[in-house]
């Protein structure tokens, strides 16, 4: 099993620090990560709320966090494509890329909040057709000393791209997605794919990622030469009970805040069955036993080699993520590899 490290940030002015603190101790973590054998850190890129929001352009933070490490690799999960110039997203990413010396991963997609594409004054009603020609575009110019496009939604002259990505022809592609739709075509790219089980139940997620192996059939790919990360909000310490604890409070926390404007997918509080997230491994904290068997628990639910997880949420403080991440490689990666 592959262990990345993904953030969705969820910032609480009464819990959290100031912004240039709160961005030092991201910084941190990635150092952290990087020490301790993680592969790769990603973050989300929200706007306009404090689930997600600090993070608008991932590029910037990932840009900083490769001129403070050496080899862990590094990338947003996701850059929302429809929402910008695809030039624009091409430039920033080829730019980490660069700074990182070809450590970039790009992760993709079309976001889940509808605010988003209002603000900007994007619609979203065909954002997976136009997400598929922003990808079209990037990846021409990050494979060519010159390119040109006449697209349905965007139109260039003939140009040179500054720079151009280390990774030729492109660095790794993931796409973000539940539906058969979105990663079935993902799978007939041969790109790689982004689940999540706390919104999602192994059915719904199942279908898709079904769809994914079957369009890499399609296109002449062996599965087992593609990646599928499952993204988990973890937290392991020495006590069963304080896991629990700080757990199951920064878990009710993320999925408040989620709900602050915009649609969310995590059920109401009178409906959460904590029990079920646990055993289906949609949720994950405890001791390093527990949080071993809840990784066993999540294989046997949804299909799997990279194991995503996320240990910055729902306001737990900074001392104890790194704890939990310390333990975690200690106690629980070797028991996966």
């Amino acid at each position: 099993m592959r262990f990345y490290i993904n953030i969705l940030t969820t910032y609480f002015p009464d819990i959290d620090p100031p912004y240039d603190v709160y961005y030092q101790q991201i910084l941190e973590q990635i150092e952290l990560a990087e020490e301790l054998g993680w592969e790769c850190f990603m973050f989300n890129e929200h706007h306009f709320l404090g689930y997600g929001g600090l993070v608008a352009n991932p590029a910037v933070l990932l840009a900083t966090a490769a001129a403070r490490t050496k080899t862990i690799r590094l990338g947003p999960c996701i850059a929302i494509l429809p929402l910008r110039h695809p030039l624009h997203t091409a430039e920033d990413y080829a730019m980490v890329d660069a700074i990182s010396g070809g450590r970039l991963e790009f992760g993709i997609g079309s976001g889940n909040t509808e605010m988003d594409y209002r603000v900007f004054g994007v619609t979203k009603e065909n954002d997976r057709e136009r997400a598929a020609e922003v990808l079209e575009v990037i990846l021409k110019v990050w494979g060519n000393e010159r390119a040109s496009h006449q697209g349905k939604f965007w139109q260039f002259e003939e140009l040179t791209l500054y720079p151009r990505p280390v990774q030729q022809p492109h660095p790794p592609i993931w796409v973000a997605g539940t539906s058969a739709a979105g990663l079935g075509w993902a799978g007939r790219q041969g790109y790689n794919i982004m689940t999540v089980g706390h919104p999602h139940p192994p059915e719904r997620v199942r279908a898709g990622v079904d769809a994914w192996t079957e369009g890499l059939r399609e296109a002449g790919i062996d599965p087992k030469d593609r990646h599928c990360q499952f993204h988990v909000r973890t937290h392991v310490n020495d006590s069963a009970a304080r896991g629990k604890e700080i757990g199951m409070a920064a878990v009710t926390r993320y999925d408040e805040i989620s709900r602050i404007g915009r649609r969310s997918l995590t059920a109401a509080p009178g409906e959460y069955d904590w029990d079920m997230m646990l055993a289906t491994g949609r949720n994950n904290y405890g001791d390093p036993g527990q949080v071993i068997q809840g990784i066993r628990n999540a294989a046997k639910n949804y299909y799997f080699d990279t194991l995503t997880t996320t240990f910055n949420y729902g306001g737990i403080l900074h001392g104890e993520i790194l704890k939990s991440m310390r333990l975690f490689a200690k106690e629980v990666m070797p028991a996966f590899k």
